[in-house]
């Protein structure tokens, strides 16, 4: 059913295919609420949001309306081990086991850091139950952490860890940080803080809930109006409640998706998938690092790094949980096969549950950022980013 929406913010001479593609996405795509942001370097070039943060369309989307973002908060998590990385607290190459002993037990004692971030450490799901509320104490979850066998030889696959990633990055930075803060805490005193980026891993309480939208599962005939990206393979194991991608997606429990706006969740840092934040935020971030503005803790020989890709690694490969090729490299998403963004091979970004996205395109200086409240069903590539995305390399 389409819908008369009302686009609000501002648009930069030469930006205007991406402010049609977004009005688009409310009048064919089944858009409830949504913002998408532009950033070149430290300069706004696309603000807008429009629609309403509620799934019964009573509260209007604001300026300042913030959403959860899944697994786009992993872009943000990459950074800051970035930042510990251009400060000299670890290297890439690492093994994980020299900053955290512990880590060693069960044959992981070779994992590196990049193979964590690149999600082939094998520790997609945990053995142990383990829920939300478990989260919060952080030194328990370490012990549990550290006793997961890997499920395949490190180093050799790929499967994406959609939550288990961050709680292994979060027990690292934790370890080498010479403060010892968390990974949300570093975060929101060295990159969000100073870039003015509204984005938190972990909701400070004095953040009302009412700026945050609630989250809108698509079912019923929604599904075959706006979905053509259905993940059929995952969707079996979801549904039989079995197989490596229903662990993975299990491990720890947090709750339904569309339940994530509320406090008991946002608070904890998930540094995977707990993050919050708003669309410009994720454009603020990108965009810094995309145009190297000096804005960010990370050298430019690391930013340079994190746009390029290892020739022997370069072809995207099946992923053991998503059950589709991708290319991971330093903790973000890359552009390749059938999932391609930015103006070349150089941007790199990560995507949220949901249809979420921000990256960095260091070809034009651009950084971008984009969240909304229906949650689609695609894997990796949902159309309403996808709009977005190919309308902004028209521009200009």
């Amino acid at each position: 059913m389409s819908e008369q929406v009302t686009i609000h913010g501002e648009v930069d001479a030469g930006f205007g295919p991406v402010a049609d593609a977004f009005r688009r996405n409310f009048t064919r795509h089944g858009e409830i609420g949504a913002a998408v942001a532009v950033f070149d370097g430290d300069r706004p070039v696309v603000d807008l949001w429009a629609g309403h943060r509620d799934r019964k369309r009573r509260v209007a989307w604001e300026r300042d309306t913030m959403a959860p973002v899944w697994s786009s908060t992993k872009g943000m998590a990459a950074f800051t081990v970035a930042a510990a990385v251009s400060r000299g607290l670890l290297d890439y190459e690492d093994p994980v086991a020299l900053h955290w002993p512990e880590f060693a037990a069960h044959g992981k004692e070779s994992i590196t850091v990049r193979q964590l971030l690149d999600h082939q450490a094998g520790l997609a799901a945990l053995d142990r139950p383990f829920r939300l509320t478990d989260m919060a104490d952080q030194d328990r979850m370490a012990v549990v952490l550290a006793e997961q066998k890997p499920l395949w030889r490190p180093g050799t696959r790929h499967g994406y860890h959609p939550i288990t990633a961050g709680l292994y990055q979060g027990e690292l930075l934790r370890r080498v940080d010479p403060r010892h803060r968390t990974l949300g805490r570093i975060f929101a005193e060295d990159i969000a803080g100073p870039l003015g980026a509204e984005f938190y891993i972990g909701l400070p309480e004095e953040v009302s809930l009412d700026r945050v939208a609630t989250l809108s599962a698509t079912d019923g005939l929604d599904i075959l109006r706006y979905e053509r990206d259905l993940p059929l393979r995952i969707g079996i194991q979801l549904y039989s409640k079995r197989g490596l991608s229903f662990r993975a997606l299990n491990s720890p429990q947090v709750g339904a998706p569309a339940r994530a706006t509320r406090r008991e969740f946002l608070s904890v840092e998930s540094p995977a998938a707990g993050g919050v934040g708003t669309a410009r935020a994720l454009a603020r971030v990108y965009g810094a690092a995309a145009k190297q503005t000096g804005e960010l803790p990370i050298d430019a020989a690391l930013l340079d790094r994190l746009a390029l890709a290892d020739t022997a690694d370069d072809v995207p490969a099946e992923d053991l949980v998503l059950l589709t090729p991708s290319r991971y490299h330093l903790g973000f998403r890359k552009s390749r096969g059938s999932f391609r963004f930015g103006s070349d091979r150089r941007a790199y970004g990560t995507t949220g549950y949901g249809g979420s996205f921000g990256f960095a395109d260091p070809a034009t200086g651009l950084g971008f950022g984009y969240v909304m409240n229906r949650l689609g069903m695609a894997v990796l590539d949902d159309v309403r980013s996808r709009n977005l995305r190919e309308a902004l390399l028209r521009c200009r």
